[in-house]
């Protein structure tokens, strides 16, 4: 019941925090603007936008079937593919469940949940340093331009918050996590419990170096950079649909893609909110452009992929149900 309690607690919070967001992000929008910058929207961008959203979902299939498949080699492609999109939608509402939703769907008596759910914490780690890789080849690119909107709305707000206390922060933690795996392992088999938690984290290691024990590592490598010029694709396709933003280029895709991205690490169900400010504030602040005008693009773009996920992720779902049942 209290962890039941927990739940409605947290999922509750995550909501609040959304609209919260959204309510910041959209205060004062000229709506009349809006729809008129909706009216001109050239559409034939948004159709390939899905296009190459589709292929961004099917090289992170391709990413996790090679990372799972050491681990079990029996392992089907649709069943990876499956359970991706299943979370993905359950993602949208509750964000993160999603993750562990689809653990479940690949475990299996050769592969364990730990396992399998080490594999996404491999997966989330790369994902990370591609955020970084993409935002910090966009600062090069542009810093003229990039460089100023970057340290001062998000570096410097980041740093003044923070300050001298992050190091501080990150060696408290640090020591604590290196107690705790040192209190476990020392006494795992004194203590049951202590004893589930280590067979269970060797699990989450186990799952986590799959990645060394692939047969084709420069796949995993391949798949990784096809999901992310994938992404970056889709906000091409975006800017590309609306007429005021005909002057960006791919520098630009490049860095309002990472911006995007980053608010991924809001807990937010689907990003909402997060995404929108942050996508409206790059491009008021970068090209001198409406808010309303950013809103949109923001909007649009997110919308666009929640279609799409809402779509195949129950395909999926009917798929997998269908199959269970078999």
């Amino acid at each position: 019941m209290n962890k039941k309690a927990g739940n409605i607690i947290k999922y509750a919070l995550s909501a609040v925090l959304a609209v919260v967001l959204v309510y910041f992000a959209f205060r004062g929008v000229d709506w009349k603007a809006f729809w008129t910058g909706l009216g001109q929207t050239r559409w034939a961008w948004i159709v390939l936008y899905f296009i190459v959203a589709l292929l961004a979902l099917f090289f992170r299939e391709e990413r996790w079937y090679a990372l799972i498949r050491p681990l079990d080699p029996e392992v089907r492609r649709m069943q990876v593919w499956d359970a991706i999109n299943v979370g993905n939608i359950i993602n949208i509402v509750l964000p993160g469940a999603g993750e562990f939703a689809r653990c479940g769907y690949v475990s299996s008596k050769r592969m364990g949940y730990d396992k399998a759910l080490g594999t996404i914490v491999c997966e989330r780690l790369c994902d990370v340093v591609a955020i970084v890789v993409l935002l910090v080849t966009a600062l090069c690119l542009k810093w003229e331009s990039f460089g100023p909107f970057f340290a001062e709305n998000v570096w410097a707000p980041m740093a003044g918050r923070l300050g001298g206390s992050l190091v501080w922060l990150l060696a408290g933690v640090v020591l604590l996590l290196a107690a705790f795996f040192w209190a476990v392992f020392r006494f795992r088999d004194r203590v049951r419990l202590l004893g589930r938690i280590a067979e269970w984290l060797l699990g989450l290691g186990a799952g986590f170096a799959s990645v060394a024990r692939m047969e084709n590592k420069f796949s995993f490598l391949l798949t990784t950079v096809g999901i992310w010029i994938m992404y970056v694709l889709m906000f091409w396709c975006t800017i590309r649909a609306l007429p005021d933003l005909d002057s960006l280029g791919m520098a630009d895709a490049l860095f309002l893609s990472a911006i995007g991205n980053m608010a991924s690490v809001i807990p937010v169900p689907g990003g909402i909110g997060a995404y929108h400010y942050l996508v409206a504030l790059s491009i008021q602040s970068l090209y001198a452009l409406s808010w309303d005008t950013g809103i949109l693009v923001a909007t649009l773009g997110h919308e666009a992929h929640a279609i799409l996920i809402i779509i195949v992720g129950v395909i999926s779902y009917v798929h997998l149900s269908l199959r269970k049942k078999k």
